[in-house]
């Protein structure tokens, strides 16, 4: 049901062409589903999809891909051999692009305290340090009925979800995503490095 609701504008598919792009290029796409799997494909990418275990080196190989995209579950905080890797992956001027939440939004009040709500977007943050600049795109979470959002709320989040549905006005709840990006082994002045844009 969430796969459905979730960013129905296609912010983030224009976003990762935008920044990578993606297509007629080959995607490393780590941490995405199905679903969204085949959405990268529909925009044009020849996708390569790679489920991380947390063990380096990764099992592709060196200068195979035009972009990296992760989806969510890597790049948690950024570590050094995750950076190594995705720039042995990349081709020159290739592109890491990292999805996460943002927050400052209804989700996030859902979520609860999570560091990618705070640390991680900052200037002194992890990826602000290791030469990522940030691209904010103002999404959401759109039901077909208020049914349909109370049922999910509820069942995705509990008591919690459900008090929260009953003060909707609408279906739909603003979800606010991160897009990391860098260029392969990018630096760049940090105090240049955060640019929120309304997408």
């Amino acid at each position: 049901m969430l796969l459905a609701a979730l960013d129905r504008e296609g912010k983030i598919e224009r976003a990762l062409e935008e920044l990578g792009p993606i297509a007629g290029r080959d995607v490393l796409v780590i941490g995405a589903g199905e679903a969204e799997l085949a959405r990268f494909g529909a925009a044009g990418a020849r996708v390569t999809r790679l489920a991380l275990n947390g063990s380096a080196p990764w099992p592709i190989a060196d200068a195979s891909a035009d972009t990296i995209v992760s989806a969510w579950s890597a790049f948690r905080g950024v570590g050094p051999a995750e950076l190594e890797e995705a720039d042995r992956v990349l081709r020159p001027n290739g592109r890491l692009l990292v999805i996460h939440d943002y927050g400052r939004d209804d989700v996030s009040m859902l979520r609860g305290d999570l560091p990618e709500y705070g640390i991680w977007s900052r200037r002194d943050g992890p990826f602000v340090r290791n030469g990522f600049r940030i691209r904010v795109l103002h999404c959401f979470w759109t039901f077909e009925t208020m049914a349909e959002a109370t049922a999910f709320l509820e069942h995705a989040f509990g008591g919690t979800g459900r008090t929260f549905a009953a003060g909707l006005k609408r279906p739909r709840l603003s979800y606010n995503v991160a897009i990391y990006h860098r260029t392969r082994g990018g630096r760049i002045d940090s105090s240049q490095a955060v640019a929120a844009a309304s997408r």
